[in-house]
């Protein structure tokens, strides 16, 4: 569990997919002013260098926003996938893609001073580059803890604010992890009912992850939507073949928006990537 590192996946078509989601939901419980405790349970590090080592060893970044950042000029700029290019571009410093965003810097970054940020990292090495990471700023809530997430989100439910939004990621290395993640947002819909959380899962030949979408299908939690963005490459034994969200309460129309925007970045995408999307239960007005 505590081998994986993010550094070698940063800026993947996973991220894109993952980040753009968070984005765009971040931006929508924007339209109301109540304080909201955003909680990143596996967050990683803030920010990756697309030189480092790491990256450059299996370079997934080059057909995950390396394509989304040269075809930049030909995305509506007040489209969601322009408005977080365009955010991303802030981090560069020219035209050149240097870095890339982890989920703590996508927080951060939307952060606002009524609200709560506490970001999750058990990797000793993970959080100890978290800690140096520079996301904070004046009059802004911030805690990064090193400890595990989930356990970590249970003992702070519920929350003080009136509304929570939780990003929950693991690397599923460890199988058992798919279950505790059904089990953690059980527990959250009992403590929090009106909760806006985000699952990310990977698609891998052994489709782990169907079990996990079967037991939410049966779970009796409403409002539960369903997001997968697929490459044109065939499922192998190794692989990630496609990228998956589940998304607990979303806000009014973001279904609508973000199955466009991922039409869009799967076109950009190129190489036969697709997107589906649907309601697992539910559907929300």
């Amino acid at each position: 569990m505590l081998s994986y590192q993010h550094a070698y996946h940063a800026g993947n078509f996973a991220d894109v997919h993952k980040h753009v989601a968070l984005y765009t939901l971040l931006q929508s419980l924007h339209r109301k002013d109540s304080a909201i405790t955003l909680v990143d349970t596996h967050a990683g590090r803030g920010v990756y260098e697309l030189a480092d080592k790491a990256s450059q060893k299996n370079g997934e970044y080059r057909n995950g926003v390396v394509p989304l950042w040269e075809q930049r000029d030909a995305i509506a700029a007040d489209s969601p996938l322009g408005e977080w290019i365009g955010r991303l571009a802030t981090l560069q410093g020219g035209a050149t893609l240097r870095r890339y965003p982890g989920s703590p810097w996508w927080f951060a970054d939307l952060q606002r001073k009524q609200d709560q940020l506490s970001l999750f990292e058990l990797h000793p090495a993970e959080h100890q580059a978290l800690e140096a990471d520079a996301l904070s700023a004046p009059g802004k809530r911030q805690q990064r803890l090193h400890a595990d997430g989930l356990e970590g989100l249970r003992k702070m439910l519920p929350v003080d604010t009136p509304r929570l939004c939780v990003l929950i990621d693991p690397s599923y290395e460890v199988k058992t992890e798919y279950k505790e993640v059904g089990k953690a947002l059980r527990h959250i819909v009992r403590k929090a009912r009106h909760a806006v959380v985000v699952i990310w899962y990977p698609l891998l030949a052994a489709r782990r992850h169907e079990r996990l979408l079967d037991s939410l299908r049966q779970s009796g939690i409403p409002k539960l939507w369903n997001s997968e963005l697929r490459l044109g490459q065939d499922a192998d034994e190794h692989g990630m073949y496609g990228s998956g969200l589940v998304v607990l309460n979303p806000p009014w129309q973001l279904d609508q928006r973000l199955n466009e925007t991922f039409k869009t970045v799967a076109k950009r995408l190129g190489g036969g990537a697709s997107h589906r999307s649907g309601w697992l239960t539910g559907e929300a007005p």
